[in-house]
């Protein structure tokens, strides 16, 4: 019996349906289409605090903070294909994304501390891969550059093949992506690419 590629994407918006929000069920939709089994994990309904540096991780790879972080890292680790979409804030990903990806210290701790692979069944697992999505109100030709650079190390620290960024300019208004159709159609065919022609499994 086949089983479908678990493909999960992550809205870091503050807003329920804010603009890169709206790119991710774009590039949900593409992966559905292309045979994967898809969840939006809206994190604005989870409640996580900040990492505490407190080194807890270092002694077994796990996050001594009890908080809604523990169901995220479950869903983190089951997924074949990541996206993560977050719009800047202050020249840099929103809280929300940049707070899970400081409590993925965990992963960090699993790889480098600890010397253990973060995804122990690989072997019977297709690759891990994934995007970001993002938008910006702001024009400037840099503003993305520190959120993918954030986003390549949080796809490193969980064994994903980073694939590849798709970052929009002047972007600002509630809905504004809506007026760009063909920015809508890239991420339908980028998350459609990313389920891949491997969408099932045996």
């Amino acid at each position: 019996m086949n089983s479908p590629i678990k493909f999960l994407g992550l809205a870091a918006s503050p807003r329920r349906n804010g603009n890169s929000t709206i790119l991710l069920k774009e590039a949900l939709r593409g992966a559905a289409d292309a045979g994967a089994d898809t969840e939006l994990l809206l994190l604005n309904s989870y409640r996580y605090s900040g990492c505490l540096a407190c080194d807890g991780c270092f002694k077994n790879g796990e996050c001594v903070i009890n908080d809604d972080m523990q169901v995220i890292y479950k869903k983190l680790l089951e997924a074949d294909r990541l996206v993560l979409a977050a719009p800047i804030f202050s020249m840099g990903m929103c809280s929300q994304a940049k707070a899970m990806i400081d409590r993925s210290q965990r992963f960090w701790a699993t790889k480098f501390i600890l010397k253990k692979d973060v995804i122990s069944d690989k072997a019977m697992r297709p690759q891990r891969k994934g995007i970001f999505i993002s938008v910006a109100g702001s024009g400037h030709k840099k503003v993305f550059d520190g959120a993918i650079q954030v986003a390549k190390y949080f796809f490193l620290m969980l064994e994903a093949q980073f694939t590849g960024e798709y970052c929009y300019h002047e972007i600002d208004r509630k809905r504004d992506i809506l007026n760009h159709p063909g920015i809508l159609k890239d991420v339908y065919q980028a998350g459609h690419n990313l389920a891949g022609s491997t969408a099932s499994l045996s």
